[in-house]
């Protein structure tokens, strides 16, 4: 039994839906969890359209909802065998009820409101590959990861019952697993009083590793447009090179820096039950990709490059020139979590405390305002963080050029830079 994650790229459009198709053929005889993320785009459209929704904008949403659902039309277009064929009217059906849901007034936080609208990217998603898979003899089920997947009521990064969730799966979706192929969505759970949740941005790998922690799976495969793990982002740097394997920690490390090819938390529940990590080209499903496992043992001393755009410096210090101290630390990490802004480096010294952080908007300027109520404070915004593992092999100065450093940090393996935008 192996779960396979389809990111947005591998459904951009219809001729990339037929490729997975194509991409599936090669395994017939397996027995797959198949984990489909929004189709390209989708998500970004979304998220306009809950701002829309939550800012009562009526002419907005109208104009975003046309464009989403103009483009699933016409990757079903591109799908369809016969003109006058009704297999995808149950996507017609989801859109109404979309629809259905921004002729409602706003109610609850934004974070709710998102997580009931950004969803339907997945669902859409979901719901035209199992179409389309059944009408090229692909057999498979249609399956809501709402029913299976648990979380809290923490909207927008929702947290998983484990004990619940794999529970659910081993009793209710192991055994149709292994009768045949399933199609579900990533990204989405479901809250204890029935409301929908979303797992965090990019959350699908999560889910992937999720699902297969609960059908204890043989292994996971994400499926990407890149041939497997990167030694640097290849539209970043054109000479990365492709690592053949990574073991646990080195992945888990790097994913925690920002490694955008593996989400965050995928690796550790994978991990916890020895389940094998792939990373594959969706253009040539032959080639082996990267693997990721205990089985990988050596350390690798290939340098790792990670770049995070749109980042805050903030520095803290007291008002009144006294040393930055424990119950310092306290309120500001209190602060923080109120505000629910995470730190991506941290810094201290006697006299003052620097945070780097995602610069987002919302967030960081009602952090900023709190701690202005207390703390000197000082930030620059727009900043680029960039993480470097492996250093000592790594050409530094062809990645700054004449840039500001504002923030450098060095261990044993990772180099952290801080630096001014060109």
């Amino acid at each position: 039994m192996k779960v396979f994650k389809f990111g947005g790229a591998s459904v951009k459009n219809a001729d990339a839906v037929k490729n997975v198709a194509s991409v599936l053929r090669h395994f017939e005889g397996d027995s797959l969890l198949i984990v489909v993320s929004a189709m390209g785009k989708t998500t970004n459209g979304l998220e306009k359209l809950v701002k829309a929704y939550v800012d009562h904008d009526a002419a907005a949403m109208q104009i975003i909802y046309a464009e989403i659902k103009d483009f699933h039309n016409e990757i079903i277009k591109g799908l369809l065998k016969r003109a006058d064929s009704h297999a995808y009217d149950d996507i017609e059906n989801l859109f109404i009820e979309l629809e259905c849901l921004l002729e409602t007034q706003a109610e609850g936080s934004y974070d709710y409101n998102y997580d009931q609208i950004v969803s339907y990217g997945e669902i859409f998603s979901s719901r035209i590959l199992s179409t389309y898979l059944k009408e090229s003899d692909i057999a498979n089920r249609w399956i809501d990861s709402r029913n299976f997947i648990q979380t809290d009521a923490h909207y927008r990064e929702g947290k998983v019952d484990w004990d619940l969730t794999s529970t659910i799966i081993g009793r209710k979706l192991k055994p149709i697993v292994q009768k045949q192929k399933v199609v579900t969505q990533g990204f989405i759970g479901q809250t204890p009083d029935k409301q929908t949740s979303t797992l965090g941005r990019e959350g699908s790998d999560y889910s992937a590793a999720i699902f297969a922690y609960g059908l204890d799976a043989e292994s996971v495969t994400i499926w990407k447009d890149v041939a497997g793990v990167m030694n640097a982002d290849p539209k970043r740097m054109p000479n990365a090179v492709k690592i053949n394997g990574l073991n646990y920690t080195v992945a888990i490390e790097l994913a925690y820096y920002g490694a955008t090819v593996i989400h965050p938390k995928t690796i550790q529940p994978l991990q916890s039950k020895g389940i094998p990590l792939y990373v594959r080209s969706f253009m040539d499903p032959e080639a082996p990709g990267t693997e990721v496992s205990t089985a990988i043992q050596e350390e690798n001393s290939t340098p790792f490059y990670i770049f995070k755009d749109d980042q805050a410096f903030i520095r803290i210090s007291s008002k009144d020139f006294s040393f930055i101290a424990e119950e310092h630390l306290t309120h500001i990490f209190s602060l923080m979590s109120a505000c629910n802004v995470r730190a991506n480096v941290m810094q201290n010294s006697a006299i003052s405390f620097s945070l780097v952080v995602n610069d987002d908007p919302k967030k960081v300027d009602v952090l900023l305002e709190a701690l202005s109520k207390d703390y000197q404070v000082n930030s620059e915004r727009g900043t680029q963080l960039i993480t470097v593992r492996n250093y000592e092999n790594a050409d530094l100065k062809s990645l700054l050029g004449d840039r500001k450093v504002w923030l450098e940090q060095r261990g044993a393996k990772v180099l952290q830079l801080l630096a001014a935008n060109d």
